[in-house]
């Protein structure tokens, strides 16, 4: 027992040092468990393979999805115009709409639908996401402590009445407390938030990266004179090739790309594919072009040819007007020339980088001037800069022929910045679909089910550009950290730690009264759950509290929600619930972050619920 509780205190003292990272000083804990033979291997490793860790690894894929689809954008940008300029309603808002959806669906599950949505706000209010992380995971706790399903000792509080002969608790018998939790929690996390996560953000990347896409696109003037044309099913370019039409020396014309929708049998696939007009791509019926010119221009060839003229220029399933082009699969990138490069004094089609790349030259940039018209006769000089556009992944090939230029930013980096917003409906039905599967009994899947399923779903639809997209999305030190710390539980609980800290800590207080003694149930059931699940020490502590509350003949109902709300109202350490490890790579967040607003957050709801639930559940 001693030398659990001696592994214990020093990887507590190793996580708010922060000298190691918060992973590896959980990976020393198990190692020593096991040297130690405390825990079996199999004891050791459990964790790797608990619903919670595979829940939370979905749940990260899940998020993702919400934020690559651009879905967080939209709903984020909704919630800022309720909140307006103001910053306290917007903390308000997160906290409540938080705490609405956590009375409902898991934490955990809450913060991981919040999370990428948050950021999305921080970052259009100007705002640090730490200062709003902490308290979304705070807020889905305290959230859960409003309905019987909202947190699991909820119903092992309910579980441990009933089975002693006391009336069954209601769906809404914890509303009342979970109300006053979250209004205590809104009162002390405004100045502590304020305080102590008000830090400014790390330096953005793209400071450094240069232009962003619509940048580039606006200072080529591409989205100038615009349009969008369909190929209707009689239309004369059907079955054409771009070469073929020739509208560049007929009409004046550059086809800048060509979407296509795939076929109907695939329609709960990925939709639209961006195709580059290259010269030997064939035109099809329904395929939309995006065509540089002047409106008599473009007017004349769509007469010719019986072309439909678009009205407005954005994702043909957005269906609202505007301008721009879009870079789901296509994009574009500057590249500088090297004073020894090849291609100097060679014209654009001498150059050969529609043959040998697959990329199309868009417009040169020299000195003040930008080049757009009749580039393929003109030749290239020293010191040019090209805008070329061609497929990510090609773009990124350019950036290997580091002898001849130096492509500007990075491709692959910006090609992960952009939205798939076609695919928003998309991930918003699966994201319907996953809470719905966990908030409903009458749909036999368990949450860890659900949330694989949605996973699963969001990236075999298209809502991430590739597997790998997915993957990134997860972070591996909050699963490992998470993963590592659950066997510390199972050892507490193996070597009798935890029973003698709980006995002796309530055994001293029952002669002092009623309050003293729930006092002391509430503020060992928080002490444990530092280390322990919130799961776990309610399981363990239940029987103590209904226990202890005969002995002195009171009312054991204040003494069992005493156990249920100390045992979710954790926020002193990164590991104590999965939603305080979700937000913490997010926030930035180290471990003594959680201890300067956790911490205070934890014993003033502490003292406040003492007093509050004896008025709520008499004695």
């Amino acid at each position: 027992m001693w030398i659990t509780l001696t592994i214990l205190i020093l990887s507590a003292v190793c996580f708010a040092s922060g000298k190691l990272r918060s992973d590896l000083v959980a990976l020393c804990a198990l190692t020593a468990l096991l040297i130690f033979h405390i825990l079996t291997p199999e004891e050791a490793l459990s964790g790797f393979s608990n619903s919670v860790v595979i829940m939370m690894v979905g749940l990260f894929v899940v998020g993702g999805a919400i934020f690559q689809t651009g879905l967080a954008k939209m709903i984020s940008s909704r919630i800022l115009k309720l909140a307006g300029k103001s910053e306290l309603r917007l903390f308000i808002l997160v906290m409540t709409v938080t705490a609405a959806i956590g009375a409902f669906v898991s934490n955990t599950g809450t913060v991981a639908l919040m999370l990428p949505i948050v950021v999305s706000m921080a970052a259009h209010a100007g705002t640090h996401a730490g200062r709003l992380l902490m308290p979304l995971a705070f807020a889905s706790s305290m959230g859960g402590m409003m309905t019987l399903i909202g947190t699991p000792p909820n119903l092992v509080i309910q579980e441990t009445l009933t089975e002693a002969g006391y009336p069954a608790l209601s769906f809404f018998s914890f509303l009342p407390v979970g109300l006053l939790c979250v209004a205590v929690g809104i009162a002390v996390l405004l100045p502590l938030s304020k305080a102590f996560l008000s830090r400014k953000p790390r330096e953005d990347a793209e400071a450094h990266a240069g232009k962003t896409l619509k940048d580039l696109a606006r200072e080529y003037g591409l989205d100038d004179d615009l349009f969008r044309l369909r190929v209707p099913a009689g239309s004369a370019v059907n079955g054409s090739t771009i070469q073929e039409l020739d509208i560049r020396r007929k009409y004046g014309l550059n086809i800048l790309e060509v979407r296509r929708e795939s076929g109907k049998q695939h329609r709960f696939l990925k939709t639209v594919t961006q195709k580059l007009a290259e010269p030997h791509l064939t035109l099809h019926t329904d395929d939309l072009l995006y065509v540089k010119g002047t409106v008599e221009q473009i007017r004349a060839w769509a007469k010719d040819c019986g072309l439909e003229l678009v009205d407005g220029h954005t994702t043909e399933e957005a269906g609202n007007a505007g301008q721009s082009l879009d870079f789901y699969d296509i994009g574009i990138a500057e590249i500088v020339l090297m004073p020894t490069s090849r291609i100097i004094n060679r014209t654009i089609k001498e150059a050969g980088l529609r043959d040998k790349f697959d990329v199309n030259v868009l417009g040169i940039r020299r000195k003040k001037d930008y080049l757009l018209q009749g580039l393929g006769d003109t030749r290239i000089l020293s010191g040019d800069v090209l805008l070329v556009q061609g497929t990510w992944a090609n773009i990124s090939r350019l950036s290997r022929e580091d002898e001849n230029w130096v492509v500007l930013g990075q491709p692959l980096e910006e090609a992960a910045k952009v939205t798939l917003d076609y695919k928003a409906p998309l991930a918003a039905a699966i994201m319907v679909f996953m809470v719905a599967m966990m908030v409903f009994d009458f749909i036999p899947v368990a949450p860890v089910t659900a949330v694989l399923i949605a996973g699963l779903l969001m990236v075999l639809t298209g809502c991430f550009r590739n597997v790998e997209a997915a993957y990134k999305t997860i972070n591996w030190e909050s699963i490992v950290l998470i993963a590592a710390m659950l066997p510390m539980s199972l050892a507490l609980e193996k070597t009798g730690a935890s029973q003698f800290i709980s006995n002796s800590l309530v055994s001293g207080l029952g002669q002092f009264g009623p309050i003293a003694l729930m006092a002391g149930i509430y503020f060992t059931t928080s002490l444990m759950t530092l280390f322990i699940s919130n799961t776990a020490t309610a399981v363990l502590l239940a029987p103590i509290a209904l226990q202890s509350a005969q002995q002195i003949g009171v009312s054991p109902v204040p003494f069992l929600f005493a156990v249920t709300v100390a045992a979710s109202m954790c926020f002193a350490s990164p590991f104590s619930t999965p939603p305080n490890a979700l937000v913490m790579h997010a926030g930035q967040y180290r471990f003594m972050d959680y201890v300067k607003v956790g911490l205070p957050l934890q014993l003033i709801m502490g003292i406040v619920m003492v007093f509050a639930l004896p008025l709520l559940f008499p004695f």
